[in-house]
């Protein structure tokens, strides 16, 4: 079982950055594949980033290439989410998530935290 709490959301303006954090309980959190996925009112969940469970490597949803960057420390637990150059598009509540693989996790996560709520104003 995988228990994840997100943090770091909040109101920016267009064109700043905010960087989101994904702690996970549990011994086994470094062999976990962890992603970020987003949902927009009125819209469906989207998958927004991924990071297998060693860290070396990476994928992202088309609309955020560039701009935003995930990561993790498997020696101090969180996966981050660096966002820059933020959108109003952005705005959105933000879900960590688990799961055994890369593929697993961009696209059937086995396990979500709560959400944190993103704002970005124009």
């Amino acid at each position: 079982q995988v228990q994840l709490v997100e943090s770091g959301g909040g109101l920016v303006q267009a064109g700043g950055s905010l960087r989101l954090s994904c702690a996970a309980s549990g011994r086994t959190f470094s062999s976990y594949a962890m992603g970020w996925f987003r949902q927009a009112p009125g819209k469906e969940r989207e998958f927004v980033a991924a990071i297998s469970s060693s860290g070396g490597t990476t994928s992202y949803a088309d609309s955020v290439k560039g701009r935003f960057t995930i990561s993790r420390d498997n020696a101090k637990n969180p996966v981050y989410l660096q966002m820059n150059s933020l959108k109003p598009e952005d705005t959105a509540v933000y879900y960590c998530a688990a799961s055994g693989s890369m593929p697993r996790v961009a696209t059937k996560p086995g396990y979500w935290g709560q959400g944190t709520q993103v704002t970005v104003s124009s």
